[in-house]
C-alpha cells in the first residue's frame, strides 16, 4: 500500500524518474578526453592516492565521481522544487516567470504561521543548503521578499533550506547595506517544517523519504542499461604509460597523468 496522504504514488514515481533523466549527459561515459576537459591537477592526483593509499583505478573512479558530482546538485534542487507541483494548493512557476519564485503555496482558508499570523499565499525561495549564499545574495533575496511584502499585505516569503542547520520556521534576519534586517514575514524555513505547513502533516518530510529509496531503486531498474556509463579512462592511461621508457607501471601511469596537465611544460613536452 502506498503511504503517503499527500502525493500519489504514480505522481512521486513520475517525479523520481523524471530527476533521475535530469542527470543527462553526467551519465555519459568518460573518456581521457572528457576527464581532462577542464585540466585536472596531476599533483594533487598523485598526492591523493599516494596519501590514501588507493589504486590508480580507485583514485581515477573518485575524480570521474567528482566531476559528475559537481553538476547533479542542481538536478537535486530539481526534485526539492518540483516535487511540489503535484502537492495540493502549491504551484511551481516556470523559471523566471511569476517573480521567479520557486514555489508559490496558497489557501484560501489561511496560513497559520508560528507567531500567530494568517496569510493567504507564501512565496518560496528555496535553496539545497544553508550556506551556499553569500552575504550579497543574501541581501538580494531579502530585498526580492521585501518588495513582494510591498506588492501583497496578504502573503509571507519563506527561505526554505534543504539541508538547513537544524529544523525551524524563523524569522530570517540578514544584513543589507551593512544594516541587520529582519521581519516576522519573511522566515528561514527548514524543508522538514515547509512539508508540515502545506500538507498538515508532523513528518511529511520523514515520510517521503522512507519510500523514496525503494522508488528511486524501482526508477532506475526500469530506465536499465542506459544509466551503467562505461568510463574508459583508466585504460587509456595504461595504454599511454606503456610507450613511457619507464620500468615501474605506477610511475608510468604517474607520467601519463602528468602528460594531461603538464604536456607543454619544459622537460614533459620531450
Amino acid at each position: 500500500m502506498w503511504s503517503l496522504s499527500f502525493i500519489s504514488e504514480k505522481d512521486f514515481y513520475t517525479h523520481v524518474q523524471d530527476t533521475i533523466k535530469k542527470y543527462g549527459e553526467k551519465l555519459e561515459s568518460f573518456d581521457l578526453k572528457r576527464f581532462n576537459k577542464n585540466l585536472i591537477d596531476p599533483i594533487k592526483l598523485i598526492f591523493d592516492k599516494t596519501v590514501y593509499r588507493s589504486s590508480w583505478e580507485e583514485i581515477v573512479s573518485n575524480e570521474i565521481f567528482r566531476q559528475r558530482d559537481k553538476s547533479n546538485n542542481n538536478d537535486i534542487g530539481y526534485f526539492h522544487q518540483r516535487i511540489f507541483q503535484y502537492i495540493k494548493n502549491c504551484h511551481v512557476p516556470a523559471n523566471g516567470e511569476e517573480g521567479g519564485w520557486d514555489v508559490i503555496y496558497q489557501d484560501d482558508k489561511g496560513i497559520s504561521l508560528p507567531d500567530g499570523s494568517v496569510v493567504k499565499t507564501v512565496y518560496v525561495e528555496m535553496k539545497n543548503k544553508h550556506n551556499t549564499m553569500n552575504s550579497a545574495s543574501a541581501g538580494k533575496t531579502f530585498i526580492k521578499m521585501q518588495n513582494q511584502l510591498l506588492k501583497d499585505d496578504n502573503c509571507a516569503c519563506f527561505l526554505v533550506e534543504a539541508i538547513a542547520q537544524r529544523s525551524q520556521n524563523i524569522k530570517w534576519e540578514t544584513t543589507v547595506d551593512k544594516l541587520r534586517v529582519g521581519h516576522k514575514l519573511i522566515r528561514r524555513v527548514s524543508i522538514d517544517r515547509f512539508y508540515t505547513l502545506i500538507t498538515g502533516q508532523e513528518d511529511a518530510f520523514y515520510q517521503m523519504c522512507m519510500v523514496l529509496p525503494e522508488v528511486i531503486e524501482k526508477a532506475v531498474n526500469e530506465l536499465g542499461s542506459s544509466l551503467v556509463p562505461h568510463d574508459t579512462v583508466i585504460e587509456e592511461l595504461r595504454s599511454i604509460a606503456k610507450d613511457q621508457n619507464v620500468e615501474s607501471e605506477d610511475l608510468a601511469i604517474a607520467m601519463a597523468v602528468y602528460m594531461l596537465g603538464f604536456g607543454s611544460y619544459s622537460g614533459f613536452e620531450q
